[in-house]
């Protein structure tokens, strides 16, 4: 796997594909791999799925322009993180404050499903980029539905079993925890629902739910301490 971020990577064959036959019908759009965005020095750093067809696979940019967007950004403006909340276009000036936002795969997915193979073949990506967020002083990873908790923890070289995935869950890492030769201790890893049209329309995941999310990592973020004292969000 490669760690170092590349916007030329072609290392999945199927997502390689695809996105040359979406460039063809889509001349105008990005359709390549999506990089991280924000702020380079975060102390938190959301991990979606993947991009989506006429979101961030258009714009180049994370929720960009696509339905799941509207209520991340939204949320990230209401607790401060975000400079507005629209985010249709990559050119609207939109700056994030503590916060980055990647994905657990970089390419746009048939159907919006990636194979566990590439999941795998590009979590060297989120493994470097988690491995960076800690350096820099990052605290709070959120992770958008069980592919990016999986993808998260696998990144960690955590067992899935030891940590599983729930709306509201808060997973406190131990101090001793150590991924690629660093100390990952003291990163806290919270769980909500992915902010899909699916999730939202049917109200798996509603604005609110979403929001107590936030509200506690910001709770979190401003008394680390707290995170030990409560597993999940009551």
């Amino acid at each position: 796997m490669q760690s170092t971020f590349s916007p030329d990577c072609r290392q999945c064959p199927r997502l390689a594909g695809f996105l040359d036959d979406v460039k063809v019908r889509y001349p105008d759009y990005h359709a390549r791999p999506v990089p991280p965005f924000g702020d380079v020095a975060p102390k938190l750093l959301v991990v979606g799925l993947a991009p989506g067809m006429h979101g961030a696979n258009r714009t180049g940019r994370p929720f960009t322009g696509d339905f799941a967007g509207i209520l991340l950004y939204r949320t990230l403006h209401k607790f401060g993180y975000a400079s507005h909340e629209g985010s249709a276009f990559a050119d609207d000036n939109l700056a994030l404050t503590n916060c980055r936002i990647t994905n657990a795969v970089k390419c746009l997915p048939p159907q919006n499903k990636p194979e566990p193979s590439e999941i795998r073949q590009c979590n060297g990506y989120l493994a470097a980029e988690i491995a960076d967020f800690k350096k820099r002083g990052g605290i709070a990873l959120l992770a958008l539905g069980r592919v990016a908790h999986q993808a998260a923890l696998m990144a960690l070289g955590l067992k899935l079993t030891g940590f599983p995935f729930a709306h509201g869950a808060i997973h406190k890492f131990p101090g001793n925890l150590t991924s690629g030769g660093m100390n990952m201790g003291g990163l806290t890893l919270y769980d909500s629902y992915h902010c899909s049209r699916y999730n939202t329309q049917t109200r798996r995941l509603t604005a609110e739910m979403f929001e107590q999310i936030f509200a506690r990592i910001c709770a979190d973020l401003a008394s680390p301490h707290l995170a030990a004292q409560q597993q999940t969000i009551d």
